[in-house]
């Protein structure tokens, strides 16, 4: 029989004076009877369905312009989010308070907001009986990760010298910048459902960004690296052969023709290319989307939503990659969701809400920016799947079109209409890549794009990303191999 540090009955006249005794600096068992009483009073009040989330962050980023660093960014930053659910209704309070009467009132207050009080003095308090604490930290040996990363002086070293190899590579250099960060997030969840698990996120990510300008040409170019596993990370990055590429890069572009604007079929690079798939089809699919009646693909589960050629999947199991997380903000563990198998669609990504209100499984999809966020449905490593063409015979089936090497920024309406920029491209003729591209802008939307993807090579390459939606900006991978668009508006000049 498992014993307990609390009595399995309270009154709930005795909440005021309750004093748990839990670790400070880390989430552990000890936490079990504070979260396993405030449940089962939140339970007692009529709430149907009570989820705890505790956070602590230790994040610094460090920023070289050019020859000098000109910022370091610490910050630390702990505190909880209790969220209330009674029916299909909820409500979602956050606060920095992490002592018992601290998230206490903050219960009380979600409570409130759907009507419900904590009960009558003389009333029972039940006990939530939690699961042993999955602790996917201490099963990964993730708990000494932040001792073992970079220092500042470390940090500050390794971007200069990046910074000074880039000044090496490229030529008609008007800024040179390299930046790092590291986030250190822990994590516990605790429910009313027995959820009580607990992990540490280490993530961290480098990149450059240049500027180069010649008379009235410009160009600009970024790339970044990203990792979630690894404590040495910033001390493997080759910002040597980063260096050469986006040098080499700036000075294509530097003096590259304005892109005539028209209807081409393009090839589309593998890694950050699967960008425009993350945002025109990707949220489409999220229950959040389904909620608000905003996914063209609805009722389209089982029907051909794209292309034969295409199937995609989005997971969080793949290793190192940016979005990869052992179990969601809701402690559920990571897995792989099918979401498009050669042109049918085959699943929605769910978190908890999402799935109570639309009937779709929960897919480990909860995720949120920090504890002032609710878990919303989001994407973790998103990517279209490796397909049976070479590049060489995407190339070839090609007469004119446009090679987007590297994409830039863009935006996407609430119902899939998408702009993104090309910081790279080229002209692809009797299919062979010629000279290079500027200027160009792909303008679409994802019904109509996802049935023109029809070859897909087998070079799948994964690249960092960040997202921004309803539950904040969280870290992503998107990810594809080269593909071929059939057609699609390209804006220019």
């Amino acid at each position: 029989m498992r014993l307990s540090a609390y009595p399995s009955t309270l009154l709930s006249k005795e909440l005021p004076n309750l004093q748990y005794t839990s670790t400070a600096d880390r989430f552990d068992e000890t936490w079990e009877a504070t979260l396993s009483t405030l449940l089962g009073a939140g339970r007692a009040a009529g709430a149907d369905f009570i989820e705890f989330f505790l956070e602590r962050v230790n994040y610094i980023s460090c920023l070289a312009e050019d020859d000098q660093i000109t910022s370091i960014a610490p910050r630390l930053s702990k505190g909880a989010g209790v969220r209330v659910f009674r029916g299909k209704a909820d409500c979602y309070v956050s606060t920095n308070d992490l002592s018992f009467s601290g998230l206490k009132s903050a219960l009380e207050k979600g409570l409130a907001i759907l009507g419900l009080q904590l009960p009558a003095p003389n009333s029972y308090i039940p006990e939530i009986n939690l699961e042993p604490l999955r602790d996917y930290a201490a099963l990964k040996k993730k708990d000494n990760w932040l001792s073992e990363c970079s220092s500042m002086r470390e940090m500050g070293e390794v971007l200069l010298s990046a910074n000074a190899q880039l000044k090496l590579e490229a030529s008609h250099v008007q800024s040179r910048r390299a930046l790092y960060f590291r986030d250190c997030q822990e994590v516990l969840v605790a429910a009313s459902d027995g959820t009580f698990a607990r992990d540490i996120r280490l993530t961290q990510s480098t990149g450059y960004n240049l500027l180069c300008a010649e008379g009235a040409h410009r160009s600009s170019i970024s790339q970044r690296a990203g990792d979630t596993s690894d404590p040495g990370f910033l001390r493997l990055w080759d910002y040597k052969s980063a260096a050469a590429e986006i040098a080499q890069a700036a000075g294509q572009m530097l003096r590259a023709d304005y892109v005539e604007s028209g209807t081409y079929p393009i090839i589309m690079a593998n890694e950050f290319g699967g960008v425009i798939f993350h945002e025109a089809c990707g949220h489409l699919l999220e229950t959040t989307q389904i909620e608000r009646n905003t996914s063209p693909f609805s009722e389209q589960k089982g029907e051909k939503i794209a292309h034969e050629s295409l199937t995609a999947w989005d997971e969080g199991l793949s290793s190192t990659a940016f979005g990869t997380i052992d179990m969601d903000d809701e402690g559920m563990p990571a897995q792989r969701t099918l979401l498009i198998e050669k042109g049918i669609l085959k699943n929605f990504l769910a978190d908890r809400a999402g799935s109570w209100r639309t009937g779709h499984p929960r897919t480990g999809s909860g995720r949120r920016q920090n504890y002032t966020f609710a878990a919303a449905s989001r994407m973790r490593n998103t990517y279209i799947a490796t397909g049976d063409y070479s590049v060489e015979e995407l190339f070839a089936s090609v007469d004119k079109g446009v090679y987007c090497k590297r994409m830039g920024g863009g935006s996407v309406g609430a119902t899939g209409q998408f702009n993104f920029s090309v910081e790279e491209a080229y002209l692809i003729e009797n299919g062979k890549m010629t000279k290079p591209l500027k200027g160009a802008t792909l303008i679409g939307e994802a019904k109509e794009i996802m049935n023109k993807i029809s070859m897909c090579s087998q070079d799948l390459a994964l690249a960092a990303g960040f997202c921004g939606s309803i539950s904040g900006s969280i870290y992503v991978t998107v990810g594809q191999p080269h593909i071929k668009v059939d057609s699609i508006t390209v804006g220019g000049r």
